[in-house]
């Protein structure tokens, strides 16, 4: 089933999807390795006092960089990009206990070791994102900063090959795709909640004793031993949508591990389950309102023209060229995904015109490219991931009488997306075999560093107030906010130049921006 409160699972991926993205391919020696002593540093998780100590066989662990190996979703990288190991705990409670192995990516900074800042750790959104399998892609984009940095990403637990769970096979997902998400009768009710329950199941069964440890906070902590095992004194990180909240939690755990930080695309800390959902609701509401003006249409009359559609769909499910109809859910993803990025806008037009005209192969290839389903029916497994990760991070699980009341809300947000992504709270995580941990996230991270966030007003995903949010709740002095008056989810490489300039500034060169700084 496609995924609505976590549409904001694709960040960067999204809009590569949409544009299309290459890394370069020049080799380049990658022997630096670099290990931190084999005693934990004194600031290793300040605001985690009762973190316990972690043993010599984690943080002096060597990594073995060698070749890339082609993965489920993508090619083997070029020859300048590397691909190691890290031992993790299972459990970060148990740090001299059972280990996983986490997936990591790294291509060599281009400047002198004089110059050479340290590592730039990528988390691309979700979650559930492969880092591994998009970093190379991203690589051009963020190419400048080679210069000072070596550029990480990685899959991290639970997520493709870092032990990526898998919670059940292509033929049940392409047969679940019939499961009506946004239920009218008692019967639909009871196939969604079902399919909710099977689709648990599957993950525990698929998951085992890693089920309970994927959670962000999990991450955060990888992500600090990650940073002593590459040998840096301070966490560079550059985090897009989802990675903005995991950016967050790591700051609040390890404030004075925070070197130069980047939030772009932010998530709203202080919205639950729920309040993420509506916030999803007016984001893409207000995408499709711009998209719509910018073809001369009123954005009220245009919103009402494609629900109707999507009730016509609902009932009658439209013909595509590959034998397989277009459902509801399915033409709703269709719609979401061009509306990640502008320049997915005309092939929007094109959809929905074919749509309306009977034939819905366009918005169906649309959302199958969202889904990860290739020519041959398979189907990648972001959303499996993304599902485990956030259902042990939610506490809150609206019952489906809590989720009828909220119903009317969501459909005056919006009249496209708002009862689909209301369903969705009730269905997500319907009976999860494992409890959630909070309501949201603690990001608080007085003494940190300054933490650059670049807010985007016109971001479909992450509305610009979740990027407000952070910055308070960071505290004074850490959160730095950067305003981009544009469209589409994220800021940087996305066309300004002012964006561009002032992020690369603060990570080449450590220069904060004023507080409050706007890009038109």
């Amino acid at each position: 089933m496609a995924r609505f409160v976590r549409w904001t699972a694709l960040g960067a991926a999204a809009a590569l999807l949409m544009t299309g993205c290459g890394g370069s391919s020049d080799d380049g020696d990658d022997g630096r390795g670099g290990t931190a002593d084999a005693r934990p540093s004194a600031s290793s998780g300040t605001a985690d006092a009762t973190a316990a100590p972690l043993p010599a066989s984690l943080i002096g662990q060597k990594l073995d960089w060698g070749r890339c190996r082609a993965t489920a979703d993508s090619a083997a990288p070029g020859g300048e990009w590397r691909c190691a190991k890290l031992k993790v705990p299972l459990d970060w409670s148990k740090p001299d206990g059972e280990t996983i192995d986490l997936a990591l990516i790294r291509a060599r900074s281009r400047g002198s070791d004089s110059k050479r800042t340290g590592s730039l750790l990528f988390n691309f959104g979700g979650p559930g994102g492969s880092g591994v399998s998009t970093m190379p892609a991203y690589g051009s984009t963020v190419s400048s900063l080679r210069e000072r940095y070596d550029l990480v990403s990685w899959d991290p637990r639970g997520v493709g090959a870092s032990e990526g769970v898998r919670c059940r096979s292509d033929s049940k997902i392409q047969a679940a795709e019939s499961v009506d998400s946004t239920p009218d009768t008692t019967a639909e009710e009871k196939a969604y909640l079902r399919d909710a329950v099977d689709f648990g199941k599957g993950c525990q069964k698929d998951a085992g004793a890693l089920m309970a440890h994927v959670s962000t906070t999990d991450t955060a902590r990888d992500m600090d031993l990650m940073r002593q095992v590459l040998g840096d004194d301070k966490l560079h990180y550059f985090g897009i949508s989802y990675g903005t909240e995991l950016g967050g939690v790591y700051a609040h755990l390890f404030p004075k591990n925070v070197g130069r930080v980047i939030l772009d695309a932010v998530v709203d800390p202080g919205a639950d389950a729920v309040g993420h959902a509506k916030n999803q609701a007016k984001g893409f509401q207000l995408a499709l309102d711009n998209y719509l003006k910018s073809t001369g249409q009123n954005p009220a009359r245009g919103s009402r023209k494609i629900a109707d559609l999507l009730k016509r769909i609902d009932t009658d499910p439209l013909p595509t060229s590959s034998g397989r109809k277009l459902t509801q859910t399915l033409a709703v993803t269709g719609i979401v995904l061009p509306l990640y990025s502008k320049e997915g806008w005309p092939t929007l037009t094109s959809a929905l015109e074919s749509a309306q005209e009977g034939d819905g192969s366009e918005l169906l290839t649309l959302a199958d490219a969202y889904n990860e389903r290739d020519g041959e029916g398979n189907y990648g497994t972001t959303t499996h991931s993304q599902r485990v990760i956030s259902c042990l991070d939610d506490k809150q699980r609206p019952t489906v009488e809590e989720t009828k009341k909220l119903l009317p809300e969501f459909e005056r947000i919006s009249p496209v997306f708002g009862t689909f992504l209301g369903w969705d709270t009730a269905g997500w995580c319907h009976d999860w075999p494992v409890a959630g941990q909070f309501d949201s996230p603690e990001v608080s991270a007085a003494g940190a560093a300054p933490i650059l966030l670049v807010g985007n007003t016109g971001d479909p995903a992450t509305p610009y107030e979740g990027a407000q949010r952070m910055a308070d709740e960071l505290g004074e002095g850490v959160g730095v906010l950067l305003t981009w008056k544009g469209e589409g989810h994220g800021a940087y490489g996305s066309g300004s130049d002012c964006v561009d300039s002032t992020v690369d500034d603060y990570l080449l060169d450590g220069t904060v921006p004023k507080d409050g700084k706007v890009c038109s």
